[in-house]
């Protein structure tokens, strides 16, 4: 098992953005895949959402350097992509969505050749491979042909091959695809386990919201190659919070007492419901009720999910998309 990971990273740089885009494009002929993306995402374990076709394996294959921006310009560890892609692709890792690889070797040898593909001696990388193999759950199955390996246990190897050089950022495109629930479930865990336990950032791609819900603290939402949202998870969701109350008296007094506070509600069959983004509201629920005359039966706060905001700012997005 690895000591925690520790990044060759000066201290100026560590305040800097870990990605950052500036009016990113790219087109394939016709077909605009990103459009005018400018962002900065921080160090941290960064969810990439949208669903399929949306840009995202396009964004990725550009910060790997896989692929040449159409304008804009794109920096990944403070370095210009394009310009010093061999400087950054050193300190990445990249797990890909398709099956790529070597089944006609083991699982050891596979992940051991990567290690000294990425420049490590024989020995650092057969040391290397051990050790992520162990991490990723397949100890005892490191001198199996991968050819015999379920989905599950291929999955773990492609993350393997991916950390072993030790990066400061991993690319997971789309890593629990095929999994069964179990596996679905230890493929997550691990991958925040990479970021809470080694320091290593990630980016997630993905179009399961949950996934991202429950790996990520940042996200950066694209729909149609067009950013339509980014931000932590926490400052996100918190802006679209929901209060239920049911109460006995009059609702019309009660609204209108609501409403002179400068916030509405809404009826459903007796269930009222309340959208806030400030704690202050629950002391004016209190003086509404007091000046209305009625009574709270019961109260409860609801912090919005990740699908209900995400849902909420694709339909914003694509209402803003002239016909």
């Amino acid at each position: 098992m690895t000591a925690t990971h520790t990044a060759d990273t000066t201290q100026h740089e560590t305040r800097q953005a870990l990605i950052s885009a500036d009016s990113l494009s790219k087109h394939y002929g016709s077909t605009i895949a990103l459009d005018q993306v400018s962002v900065e995402l921080p160090r941290s374990s960064i969810g990439l959402l949208g669903p399929n076709g949306a840009g995202k394996s396009t964004f990725l294959r550009l910060m790997l350097g896989l692929s040449q921006p159409t304008s804009g310009e794109l920096r990944v560890f403070n370095r210009d992509v394009e310009q010093e892609p061999m400087e950054v692709r050193r300190r990445i890792g990249y797990m890909p969505e398709s099956d790529c690889l070597a089944t006609d070797t083991t699982a050891f040898d596979f992940v051991r050749h990567m290690a000294e593909v990425s420049g490590l001696p024989a020995t650092d990388a057969r040391l290397r491979a051990a050790d992520m193999l162990y991490l990723c759950g397949l100890d005892e199955e490191r001198y199996r042909m991968i050819r015999e390996f379920s989905t599950g246990m291929k999955q773990r190897v492609k993350l393997a091959q991916a950390l072993v050089h030790d990066p400061d950022l991993v690319f997971l495109d789309e890593p629990t695809n095929g999994l069964d629930p179990s596996g679905h479930d230890e493929m997550l865990t691990l991958i925040r386990r990479i970021y809470d336990e080694l320091g290593i950032a990630i980016v997630l791609s993905s179009h399961v919201l949950e996934d991202i819900e429950r790996v990520c603290d940042y996200v950066m939402m694209i729909d149609g190659g067009k950013l339509i949202g980014s931000g932590y998870l926490s400052d996100l969701m918190d802006t679209q919070q929901e209060i239920t109350l049911e109460i006995d008296g009059d609702f019309a007094s009660f609204e209108k007492a609501m409403s002179a506070r400068g916030i509405e509600i809404q009826n459903q069959n007796g269930l009222i419901s309340i959208s806030y983004g400030d704690d202050a509201v629950f002391d004016a629920i209190r003086d509404a009720a007091v000046d209305s005359g009625i009574a709270l039966r019961s109260l409860a706060a609801r912090r919005t999910s990740l699908e209900e905001f995400y849902i909420g700012v694709v339909e914003s997005h694509q209402a803003e998309v002239p016909d």
